[in-house]
């Protein structure tokens, strides 16, 4: 062998030893990679009862991490620490560092820690005591599972709901429960913590608190599927509120938030008119943008990309977007009115847009099928809809008051009007109240609704023959307090509106001083809910019918417009139906609802009422009686006043004769000499005839002279 075939040789060894210590490490470093892949991450669940999964009867499928570890699947194991009646404090009555639970959760080392403990902290022996501690030992806590795991990933949860029948509630539950939120946010906030929300999606759903306090299997599967958004950032993608359609219509002259949900880190961008704002899907899938504030406009195109996802919507108008709610008076459609079968055949107007959230099943006494009864316990009663232009078929179904409302609007002001209805017949007051409100000002009212005194008999039998028996003990029926508002407003999702016109009370006005405190409570609840103090609120009197508690009702509500700031009230006596609750004349009721928002929010010159009682005075055996928008004081009929009655200081009354005087009116009666109580079309149905030059009515009102 020659000397240049012994180097060529030794250079393919060398060759052929270097490839195979190369493919060596290349599958040392394949089969390293492989096990580091197969070592599945762990997720230690942390917390009381409710992570234990206490009340489900089969637990060991259906608490949540059990849940959980099935939604994650085998690149995870999940292991259940949770131990009943622990507590967070350390001087609790059962610190949850003291229990066997704890001890295993740190032999455990868990690369992910989900905690949710706090609940049991709200016991009369551990929050008043301890609350100075709670953030500090919360901190010990973490400190004690990452010294097992020193890259463990902490995500701590808001507790979840405590419901009203809690023998606790009241007595302070409610009020240490939500200072241990907070309490809970700042340990997230000082440590860098990643914070979800076991609060949020289960404070609608008390039907999955079986005993007020444990979630069922369903509602352990809904903490299941929050803590596997936070895990994996996975929420299913680019998500909007159901109201962001084509041809929709955007509030004018106000930053515009759009907001919804996407998988957390994506990035969001929202194109419309020339502006373009960009948002980062938070790590609870949540994003929102504010554009500036858009002039009238028709045909734009909003678009929403996150990521390879992108939601275009066309035909886009901005412009003025009311609120139309209530119960049927409301609801009652464009082609049940009188005047419907003219209007309809004239409704195209493409820039009067409809949205139409229409019930499911309907509200009257007949028994449900099965069949509506899961879409009720899931707040799911109204039909999914789309914006539609005005045209006769969209117009004919769409409530009558609302239409005649936009109708109007669209006249004066010339600019797009979106309309959206989700009233319900029968509805009462405290269905579209949020749970807060009540849970905070009128607990009773949510407890065992149906058999509470301020429920109206026909209101608790109409509920009880649409609902079986189970049902009516879990209360999920439209009526219910709360449900019409988680199921109506909330999903709207803080979608920018001008305001809101109603058309509701015939379902309290036995009540009225429950409906006062009710109405009050709703008013508030939904400005808070779109974050706007002095949201115009514009409602209607009821009308004429022979129920002997009305004109008490009527009364009220004048009394409410009063009270409560940027309302008014339409009144409707003179189109009412002695022996009808629906009556058919509802022009007028929209138009009038309509003036009050061209006066008072559009700053129109137009008169927005009828006489509105301001005052009352003697003038010896005489009352004259003062009031507001009185111009041109007049009657129907071209008669004396009627309906005016006066009293003195016994409170029975007597007829009044009556005399107009300027923009006053003048009450003597033969058989009284001191009076001092007025009341005007105090019958239940009333053919009262005082209007202003406008030919607008006066309302039901009661008053009396002021003594020093």
């Amino acid at each position: 062998m020659t000397l240049k075939q012994i180097k060529s040789q030794k250079t393919v060894s060398i060759l052929l030893m270097a490839l195979f210590c190369l493919t060596t490490l290349q599958l040392s470093a394949a089969a390293k990679r492989k096990k580091v892949a197969a070592e599945p991450v762990r997720v230690a669940c942390v917390g009381n009862s409710i992570t234990y999964g206490t009340g489900i009867a089969d637990r060991e499928h259906f608490s949540y991490p059990v849940q959980l570890q099935q939604m994650l699947g085998n690149g995870y194991v999940v292991g259940n620490f949770g131990k009943p009646g622990a507590t967070l404090l350390y001087k609790g009555h059962r610190p949850y560092v003291e229990q066997p639970e704890f001890k295993e959760a740190l032999r455990f080392k868990g690369d992910i820690a989900v905690i949710h403990l706090g609940i049991n902290d709200t016991d009369p022996r551990n929050w008043p005591n301890y609350r100075d501690e709670f953030v500090k030992d919360y901190l010990s806590i973490m400190d004690s599972l990452r010294a097992a795991n020193p890259k463990v990933r902490f995500i701590l949860a808001r507790m979840t709901p405590i419901a009203d029948p809690h023998p606790r509630f009241q007595s302070g539950t409610k009020q240490w429960h939500d200072e241990i939120q907070t309490s809970i946010e700042t340990v997230a906030r000082v440590s860098g913590a990643e914070l979800i929300d076991f609060h949020e999606p289960l404070y609608p759903y008390p039907n999955l608190l079986p005993d007020a306090i444990h979630p069922n299997p369903e509602g352990a599967g809904i903490l299941a599927k929050t803590v596997y958004g936070g895990i994996t950032g996975n929420y299913g993608g680019l998500s909007m509120s159901s109201l962001y359609t084509d041809y929709m219509v955007l509030q004018r002259d106000v930053p515009l938030d759009i907001h919804g949900t996407a998988n957390t880190g994506e990035k969001i961008t929202v194109e419309i008119g020339g502006q373009k704002a960009k948002a980062t899907a938070d790590n609870q899938g949540k994003w929102s943008v504010v554009l500036s504030p858009m002039q009238a406009a028709e045909d734009l195109t909003l678009t929403i990309t996150a990521g390879k996802q992108r939601k275009v919507f066309s035909h886009v108008a901005v412009g003025e977007v009311w609120l139309c709610s209530g119960q049927s008076n409301m609801a009652f459609m464009l082609c049940q009115a009188e005047s419907g079968k003219e209007d309809i055949a004239a409704a195209h107007d493409p820039q009067l847009r409809l949205f139409d959230m229409k019930g499911r099943w309907e509200t009257y006494d007949v028994a449900w099928p099965a069949s509506c009864l899961d879409s009720l316990n899931h707040l799911q009663y109204f039909h999914e809809t789309t914006w539609q232009p005005s045209t006769p078929a969209s117009a004919s179904r769409f409530s009558a008051v609302g239409y005649y409302y936009g109708r109007m609007l669209r006249q004066k002001l010339g600019v797009p009007i979106g309309l959206i209805c989700n009233a319900v017949g029968g509805a009462p007051t405290e269905a579209w109240v949020d749970r807060n409100s009540l849970e905070t000002s009128f607990t009773n009212i949510l407890r065992s609704w149906l058999q509470n005194d301020f429920i109206h008999d026909w209101v608790r039998g109409r509920a009880a023959k649409n609902l079986t028996n189970d049902q009516t003990k879990l209360g999920r029926h439209p009526y219910e307090p709360c449900y019409l508002y988680e199921s109506g407003i909330l999903p709207l999702q803080r979608y920018p509106i001008k305001g809101v016109i109603w058309y509701q009370g015939e379902s309290n006005a036995h009540n009225k001083d429950a409906h006062a405190k009710l109405f009050s409570l709703l008013v508030d609840g939904w400005r808070q809910n779109w974050n706007n103090p002095d949201m115009p609120f514009y409602f209607v009197q009821l009308s004429s019918l022979n129920r002997p508690s009305w004109p008490w009702f009527r009364d009220s509500q004048l009394r409410i417009m009063k009270e409560i700031s940027n309302t008014g009230m339409a009144v409707s006596s003179d189109c009412g139906d002695s022996l009808d609750v629906h009556p058919r004349c509802k022009q007028p009721i929209g138009e009038r609802l309509a003036r009050w928002a061209l006066a008072k929010t559009y700053g129109q010159d137009i008169t927005p009422s009828g006489p509105v009682f301001s005052s009352v005075t003697r003038q010896a055996d005489a009352l004259i009686v003062s009031f507001l928008y009185a111009d041109g004081l007049q009657t129907s009929d071209g008669k004396a006043p009627s309906c005016f009655e006066i009293a003195e200081e016994d409170g029975l009354f007597h007829p009044a004769t009556a005399t107009i005087e300027g923009n006053t009116v003048r009450l003597t009666s033969p058989t009284l000499k001191h009076p001092r109580y007025v009341r005007y079309a105090w019958q239940p149905f009333t053919r009262a005839n005082l209007i202003n030059a406008d030919h607008l009515p006066a309302s039901t009102f009661r008053g009396e002279v002021r003594t020093n």
